[in-house]
């Protein structure tokens, strides 16, 4: 399977907002907007965020099909990182090989990730492109409405 990265574009959007309101998906990920279905709010950030010369975010790609998201950004001084696949692309190794992908040229380190305690496949994702786990933290999960445990992630080299 051939994926490619690419700098997210305003046109890629509207497939990563549906994305987001699959509510198995935003379930999983926990760390949602409060309103996942709200696709004006979803576009305001999202198009700051793309527009954003200091955060990198690339939208996966096989083919001409848009499968999800990767990207970097620096916060609490710290390089945090997330991906976002679609649901129906789940299981197929592409958060994975698009991680590796957008690894191989974001040179910055440490980075963190995060994902909820219960997201298995993210942090299976995480461990085999090389990050460690670090530390817990109880936060307040927005799809959820409730604080649950987070699991952060380090890859230092």
């Amino acid at each position: 399977m051939k994926l490619s990265l690419k700098k997210t574009k305003e046109e890629n959007l509207k497939t990563l907002f549906f994305y987001q309101t699959d509510d198995e998906s935003s379930q999983m990920a926990a760390f949602t907007s409060e309103d996942p279905n709200d696709e004006k709010a979803y576009r305001e950030k999202w198009t700051r965020i793309i527009n954003n010369p200091q955060i990198n975010m690339q939208t996966i790609f096989r083919d001409n099909i848009i499968l999800g998201s990767v990207m970097h950004f620096d916060m609490m001084n710290e390089t945090n990182i997330l991906h976002w696949i679609g649901r129906k692309y789940w299981g197929n190794g592409i958060a994975t090989k698009a991680l590796k992908l957008f690894l191989e040229k974001a040179k910055k380190r440490p980075l963190i990730a995060r994902a909820a305690f219960d997201n298995y496949g993210s942090q299976k994702v995480l461990e085999k492109c090389g990050f460690e786990f670090s530390r817990t933290e109880n936060g307040f999960s927005n799809a959820r409405k409730k604080e649950i445990e987070e699991y952060f992630y380090k890859l230092e080299k």
